[in-house]
């Protein structure tokens, strides 16, 4: 079973896809793959393979835009995907700092000083 990107972003009330999601290589998770019968190794490791690998202590985390989630079902012995975008988001911050971070220039026609702002 699939469903076509037609369907998911027609249900989505707000869908961000662009192209600068493409660029990198998705962030790999695997889950389940840690049993030792031989042709769940064999597919751990073809998915492995297929991606880049990525050193945790190098990596911007800025430029990791796609995540991909393999599940591997046991009992019915099928592969679940799914595959997330990921944005990073400030936390901690003001409603005001946080959209100057995110480049949203915020209205401050009501505001007389920046300080107000933050």
């Amino acid at each position: 079973q699939y469903s076509l990107i037609r369907d998911v972003v027609s249900s989505l009330k707000r869908h961000r896809m662009h192209e600068q999601q493409f660029t990198h290589h998705p962030l790999l998770v695997l889950s389940n793959f840690g049993l030792q019968q031989i042709q769940v190794k064999l597919m751990a490791s073809m998915f492995q393979n297929m991606f880049p690998s990525i050193n945790v202590h190098r990596v911007n985390l800025n430029s990791i835009k796609r995540c991909l989630l393999i599940t591997y079902d046991t009992e019915t012995q099928l592969l679940h995907f799914r595959h997330y975008s990921v944005k990073v988001v400030p936390v901690g911050v003001s409603k005001g700092l946080k959209k100057l971070l995110q480049e949203k220039f915020p209205n401050m026609s009501r505001l007389e000083d920046i300080s107000e702002l933050l």
